[in-house]
């Protein structure tokens, strides 16, 4: 009887075995296919989606770095950031302007500045009113405009030199971070950290944070 039982046994497992193997020996291809037939005669259709992510370039931002230094403006344009050209060239505009009337004004009174000291009487500042009586601006008031209009040039100079250096680092990191991976494959998990110390034989702690690609 036993001997029976276990031929039962024996005969249903390998059985069971061979139609498993037929069923697995079928490729997952045409069991998608298969259960999408299905499905589309039951009146469901599965729409079938794929994500394509954007190629990387790396000479992007030295490209855009480079293009700003040329001409400010330029790598935001490359960007497509067009709405900060504008700004960048109001802010460049307004700075040059700025150093090229102070240079100016600088120079006149300097060149007043030294004829009042050589002794002349006809510079621009002298009799500013036409009254035939001055001078209208002393001395000190001349080296007083020249120092301010000095003072104001050379403000106006580094606030250039500042902006045309902030044009090439917006440029070059708008570029990267155009480039920024944001795949769904991207991944973080945080998990406890347990540790040996081997030098003082005290266990220390804390949390590790793994980033997936």
């Amino acid at each position: 009887m036993r001997k029976l039982c276990l031929f039962v046994c024996v005969l249903v497992l390998g059985l069971s075995t061979s139609l498993a193997q037929e069923t697995d020996s079928i490729p997952p291809t045409k069991k998608a296919d298969s259960l999408k037939a299905n499905l589309k005669q039951e009146g469901l259709v599965i729409e079938e989606v794929t994500y394509q992510e954007n190629p990387i370039n790396p000479l992007a931002p030295s490209k855009a770095a480079f293009l700003s230094a040329m001409l400010p403006g330029m790598g935001q344009a490359y960007n497509k950031r067009y709405w900060k050209v504008p700004i960048v060239l109001a802010a460049m505009g307004t700075s040059i302007y700025a150093y090229s009337f102070n240079n100016t004004e600088y120079r006149r009174v300097r060149t007043a500045f030294k004829r009042r000291l050589a002794g002349f009487t006809d510079d621009e500042f002298f009799d500013l009113n036409g009254d035939g009586i001055g001078p209208d601006f002393s001395e000190d008031a001349l080296q007083d405009a020249q120092e301010r209009y000095q003072r104001d040039r050379d403000l106006a100079l580094l606030i250039t030199i500042g902006l045309y250096a902030l044009n090439i680092i917006d440029a070059n990191v708008d570029a990267h971070l155009k480039q920024y991976n944001v795949s769904e494959q991207l991944g973080m998990d945080i998990k406890p950290f347990l540790n040996y110390n081997q030098a003082n034989g005290q266990p220390y702690y804390g949390l590790a944070m793994q980033v997936k690609f």
